[in-house]
Order: structure tokens, then C-alpha cells, then sequence
């Protein structure tokens, strides 16, 4: 068997158009939209010839793939390497890198600790942390929108509701940009990340010990759960981590990207300051525009067929969410930024068995933030050009120079 950046190498399917884009190139991962574009239009797949591993930027195939957990594995990695064939950089996630009935347990550990009564304890502390950041930032006639807010709002509130200790936000982005940008091939993003993000590592697993969690927060509900059920003591550890991981990067992402939907679209925000009623599907909007988590990957694990391509064992897939909710003959007007929309059934936050187990405490965080904005700040206006972020499996913004009118 050839092996090509960690996963099998396959040949182009029959009816399947090769390709020669990159689509973790710095030009694709900052401007997405004629990438996505034109995967779509090629057909349901795609073959990746500088990759040899197919991609799916269809709605229909895109979700049929990523939820299918039975055909299509996360457990042979949700990045370009192949676990099966490789050995990973670092131990898999217990939740986003597992399959049932592995994954059952293990998700019922953290949705036990992530329950709705939990996180509904947690929305006023959310609030009074928004309202407080936002009123500080009134201060200032101009503001980042990246580095003054979307990244200081959930390094603030998340390390508590969690119960961390002694964790700082330049550790948990660094965590985070390591941890997504490795799901893409040995590029320039994924060598940056990993040198800058490995000195973070022996931090993060610390601070995951038992020892340095706080007693109040989520992460103890955790160990509480796991206590008589686990076989090894570090497993808690490691879903705490698990959580981690997925927790930081993926809502600052979300709500830098939601910051931008208000001041590039100042009508909407005005829409949703007259009817609060619009908060949550104006975060949901933004959610499928922009989608954070722009792709992963899945693994074929059996020989099987999709949409009239044949697909054998062992084959990487690239699942574009991107492109899929952004998908025309889905959304009507799909680039359009539209809080009246009806989002139900976005990939945003993922779709099956896999779906992100922390989508609760996420929503909880950037519909706090939202409504202290659509509450408290008369308009967001753009005060310089949008800088995006090139990273191999996110999309976010680096900086959005925005005015806070009173």
C-alpha cells in the first residue's frame, strides 16, 4: 500500500473529476468562496490529485459522509493522517476521534456534565461577563474586534465555567491553533502551529489533572461521572481535554465571525436590535455563513458508493462544511448574511454520532455575547479592512478594526 501524507493513496474513481487545486493553500483557506464555488459545480466528489484523496462540498454528500459514522470513521483521524496506517502526533480525542461504541460511552460522560440544567446555570454568569466586557471596550473610540473581544470573551468566561485554574489565554489559543491547523497536511500552517504550540501542551495536560480543578466547575462534573466507570485514571483527564480542545478556538472563531456579519450587514443587526427574538437565529446565520470549522475529514472504512462514485476501503474524504452550507440548491441567496433565514439543518457544528458534544456550552457563550451587543451597542460599524486567518481546518478572522456606537 502507498502511503501519502499518512492515509492511503488511491486512484482517481471512475467519473470522478481530478483536480489540481490545493485546497490548504494560503490563497484558498483566505478566500474560500471561489474554492467552494467551483468544488461544488465539478460533481458530488472530487479526486485531489496533489492530496490522492477525494473532497465533497455538495450538501447532500457532504452530510451524507460526515454523519454515516457506520461507513465513514472518525477513528482513523478527522485530519488528512490516517490513524490505522500511522501513528498520530499526539492520542486521539476520546470524543471527536473515536467510533461507537467507544464513543457512546465516552460522549455520555461529557453530555452527563454538559447537561442543560448546567449550562442554564451558567447564562446569567455569561451575560454579566459580556455586558461587563462590552461596557469596557466603550472606552476605547476603535477596537479590534478579534483581539479586544472574540478572543477575550471566551478565555475569560470558559476558563471558569470549566474550573481551570491557572490558564492563560496566549496557552489556550495556542492549544487551539495546534490542534486544528495539524488536521491539514505538513504546510507551512501546520509547522508554525505545532513550534509554537507543543510548548503548550505539557500545560494543558496539567492543568486537565484532577488536582487543578476547581471543584464548582464543569470539568468536575466530569471526573464525577467518569469516577467509577473508567478503567484508567488519565481517561477523565483526557475528555477534559477533549472539551478543551474543541472549546477555545472553535467559539472565538464563531464570534469574531459573528462580529463580522454585524458590521458588514448593519441592517441585520438593526433587525434583530428591534426584535430580540432574532439572537439565536442570528448566531445560527452566522454559523452556516461562516462556519468555523470550514473542514474535516472522514475515512471510508468499508468499500461502498455514494452518489454513483464508487469509494473503496481506506479512503481519505474531505468534508468542505463550508461549501456545504453555503450550497445554493439548499440555501436560496447563500452567501447573504440573513437573520430571518431558517438554518435548520446546517453542518456547522457538525451532524450524526459526532456532532459537537460541547454545541450547548458554545451557543450558551456567543448568544450571551450577542444579546449584551444587540442590547447595549446602537450600531457596529467597520472601521478598516477584514484580515482573515489562513488555518488548515478553521475560518477565522485575524483582525476587524469595528467602531462600538453608543
Amino acid at each position: 500500500m502507498n502511503l501519502f501524507q499518512g492515509h492511503k493513496a488511491i486512484a482517481v474513481p471512475q467519473n470522478v473529476t481530478a483536480w489540481d487545486i490545493d485546497p490548504y493553500s494560503k490563497e484558498v483557506l483566505l478566500n474560500p468562496e471561489t474554492f467552494f464555488s467551483a468544488l461544488r459545480e465539478k460533481g458530488p466528489f472530487v479526486y485531489l490529485n496533489k492530496y490522492k484523496m477525494l473532497a465533497c462540498g455538495r450538501y447532500k454528500e457532504t452530510k451524507e459522509v460526515f454523519s454515516d459514522h457506520k461507513r465513514f470513521v472518525s477513528s482513523r483521524g478527522v485530519g488528512i493522517q490516517d490513524f490505522k496506517l500511522e501513528k498520530p502526533w499526539r492520542p486521539p480525542s476520546l470524543v471527536l476521534e473515536v467510533d461507537p461504541p467507544e464513543h457512546t460511552k465516552n460522549r455520555r460522560f461529557l453530555t452527563r456534565a454538559l447537561s442543560p440544567n448546567k449550562i442554564s446555570q451558567l447564562k446569567d454568569f455569561f451575560k454579566d461577563c459580556a455586558d461587563k466586557l462590552i461596557r469596557e471596550l466603550f472606552e476605547k473610540k476603535e477596537i479590534d474586534g478579534i483581539s479586544d473581544l472574540a478572543e477575550i470573551f471566551p478565555t475569560r468566561v470558559f476558563p471558569e465555567a470549566v474550573g481551570l485554574k491557572k490558564i492563560d489565554k496566549e496557552t489556550l489559543l495556542g492549544y487551539g491553533a495546534m490542534v486544528f491547523n495539524a488536521l491539514g497536511p505538513d504546510n507551512e500552517f501546520r509547522k508554525d502551529a505545532m513550534a509554537k504550540g507543543l510548548s503548550v501542551l505539557e500545560k494543558i495536560n496539567k492543568q486537565c489533572l484532577e488536582e487543578n480543578i476547581d471543584t464548582k466547575g464543569l470539568a468536575k462534573e466530569i471526573y464525577r461521572s467518569t469516577a467509577e466507570n473508567l478503567e484508567e485514571d488519565q481517561l477523565a483527564g483526557m475528555l477534559v481535554r477533549s472539551l478543551l480542545s474543541a472549546g477555545i478556538d472553535t467559539t472565538v472563531s464563531a464570534i469574531g465571525n459573528l462580529l463580522w456579519c454585524f458590521a458588514d450587514n448593519p441592517e441585520q443587526f438593526q433587525l434583530v436590535k428591534n426584535d430580540k427574538s432574532l439572537v439565536g437565529n442570528a448566531v445560527e446565520e452566522s454559523l452556516r455563513l461562516t462556519s468555523p470549522v470550514k473542514a474535516f475529514c472522514r475515512t471510508s472504512g468499508i468499500n461502498t458508493e455514494v452518489s454513483g462514485v464508487t469509494i473503496e476501503e481506506g479512503t481519505k474524504i474531505l468534508c468542505v462544511l463550508g461549501s456545504a452550507n453555503t450550497d445554493p440548491e439548499v440555501w436560496e441567496n447563500s452567501y447573504k448574511y440573513d437573520v430571518t433565514r431558517r438554518t435548520i439543518g446546517h453542518l456547522a457544528l457538525g451532524v450524526g454520532v459526532h456532532n459537537c458534544v460541547g454545541q450547548t456550552l458554545a451557543r450558551a457563550e456567543i448568544t450571551a455575547l450577542a444579546s449584551s451587543l444587540t442590547g447595549i451597542v446602537k450600531a457596529i460599524k467597520l472601521a478598516g479592512k477584514a484580515t482573515w486567518k489562513p488555518n488548515n481546518a478553521m475560518r477565522s478572522l485575524a483582525s476587524l478594526p469595528i467602531i462600538l456606537e453608543t
